[in-house]
């Protein structure tokens, strides 16, 4: 039980109707979980504006509302209270119900547009295997030590996430490691949270149907730096253009990181092969199991989140070679006939030049690349044709295909793309919207030592169609066709 005067400490109120020392038992944003004892924020959201389920919430027992406008027929029975910002004020009272729990836990949060999971689901691997009682909550999965929680969202609402790291502290932890969106900073999910420390990944074209221009995007990801403590770290990727402007007002202790640039933490890589990579990392040589040039940036943010919490750099190092890779990130296998299948999450044009890059680095030349893309529907329409002519000028073949239309059509996704093709590119190119035919298609065409890459979806084990969730897994799919064409 707590009191309503004390969870609206930080948030910023215009107007209190009623008396704020009432006890409080739950928080919702959601009208359908309303119960007695709740308190109902009002928040507008992308879709749908909780203002308008202020009646429902007090029929289903709330005893306060909290709220953008009040409504001018507010029963004296209940306490409203009018701020500034719905999802602002949603950040802290959360923060504040559960006893801010940031504040007793090192939380890192990791932002930038590729990298997210990766490295934070590393970080996890790495504590674990330190002996550490360790949260994670990332894209893939939600993690308490070794308990999975299923993951909706890059980044839980406030409720949620404050929910869950008090019970990582329930459960013993002492570290968590966090993916923090740019939508998620933009719309106050992690307002309120306390951070030990941040990492900047990179920055690159994505999102803008959200954020409309590229400017918006940088200062969404800048807020996370914005908000870091006294006492905490800002880590940024120094080979990447936009990392000065990230850390310019922030707080925290400055660091960097490169393969490339000048940087606090330095690395090169030594062998890149479908067995690993061996590289150097601050003087010392080690060998990790995870692939691709574009993971040996996310692996030294790892070795500098660690050395930055304190770890010995041998032992460090040490767990660092026992990390393994994160399903649907360069997730593949060979058949005994030789095909190498690769299945990527790459859903934007840096990300899927960087896994053809690794691959034309590995591959020996003789074989064919044959690559199967396509683009989200309801998303950034822009980065259609981008990706289209990425995927055409790493490959020898291309088949372009739907990937979660969504409520889009998926052969206007498919044009789109096409779009970005010159008339050289299209003759190598096949589109076929069914994306299990289209997989089919690219195993039937691989011969031996050839290498399929199925880009876009990664580990999901879904297909979004009008709103439906369909079964799929790309993984899956390439596996079993492979190995009905006995290839």
């Amino acid at each position: 039980m707590k009191i309503l005067s004390d969870i609206l400490y930080q948030v910023r109120i215009k107007k209190v109707v009623g008396s704020t020392n009432v006890a409080v038992e739950h928080l919702s944003m959601d009208s359908r979980l309303v119960r007695p004892f709740s308190v109902f924020i009002a928040v507008r959201g992308t879709q749908v504006d909780g203002h308008q389920y202020i009646n429902q919430a007090i029929e289903a027992g709330a005893v306060a509302i909290v709220a953008e406008n009040l409504p001018d027929d507010l029963p004296k029975s209940i306490v409203g209270v009018q701020v500034q910002d719905s999802s602002e004020a949603l950040g802290w009272m959360a923060s504040n119900f559960y006893d801010n729990p940031s504040k007793r836990i090192k939380l890192i949060g990791i932002t930038g547009t590729n990298g997210k999971t990766t490295t934070t689901t590393l970080l996890f691997q790495l504590f674990r295997f330190l002996g550490k009682k360790v949260g994670l909550l990332s894209t893939v999965v939600n993690k308490i030590n070794n308990k999975e929680i299923p993951s909706t969202h890059t980044t839980p609402n406030a409720i949620e996430l404050n929910a869950l790291l008090h019970e990582m502290l329930d459960q013993g932890c002492t570290h968590c490691f966090m993916e923090v969106s740019s939508h998620a900073i933009h719309q106050h999910r992690v307002t309120g949270a306390h951070f030990s420390g941040a990492v900047f990944t990179n920055i690159t074209h994505d999102h803008l149907d959200y954020h409309k221009t590229f400017n918006h995007y940088i200062k969404a990801k800048k807020g996370l730096f914005d908000m870091l403590p006294n006492g905490s770290f800002a880590l940024v990727n120094n080979d990447n253009l936009h990392a000065e402007s990230m850390i310019h007002d922030t707080k925290g202790k400055k660091r960097s990181f490169g393969l490339k640039t000048m940087a606090d933490y330095k690395a090169k890589v030594l062998e890149s092969s479908f067995g690993g990579l061996q590289m150097m990392i601050d003087g010392q040589e080690f060998f990790t199991p995870i692939i691709g040039g574009f993971n040996a940036s996310n692996l030294l943010a790892v070795y500098a989140v660690g050395i930055e919490l304190g770890i010995d750099k041998i032992e460090l190092l040490t767990g660092m070679s026992t990390l393994q890779a994160v399903n649907g990130r360069f997730q593949h296998f060979r058949t005994e006939s030789g095909i190498t299948a690769v299945v990527d999450y790459a859903h934007t044009p840096d990300a899927l030049e960087n896994v053809l890059k690794t691959i034309a680095d590995i591959r020996s030349g003789n074989e064919q690349v044959i690559t199967v893309v396509g683009c989200g529907g309801d998303r950034d329409a822009t980065k259609r044709p981008i990706m289209a002519q990425i995927a055409s000028d790493g490959s020898d073949r291309t088949v372009i295909t739907s990937d979660n239309p969504r409520t889009e059509d998926p052969d206007a996704i498919i044009k789109d793309m096409e779009a970005g093709l010159d008339p050289v590119q299209l003759k190598k190119n096949i589109s076929i919207s069914s994306r299990k035919e289209a997989i089919k298609l690219a195993c039937t065409l691989a011969a031996k030592d050839d290498i399929i890459l199925i880009a876009g979806k990664g580990h999901e084990t879904y297909q979004d169609i009008m709103g439906v969730k369909q079964p799929f897994d790309d993984f899956q799919i390439v596996k079993e066709t492979l190995k009905t064409l006995n290839k």
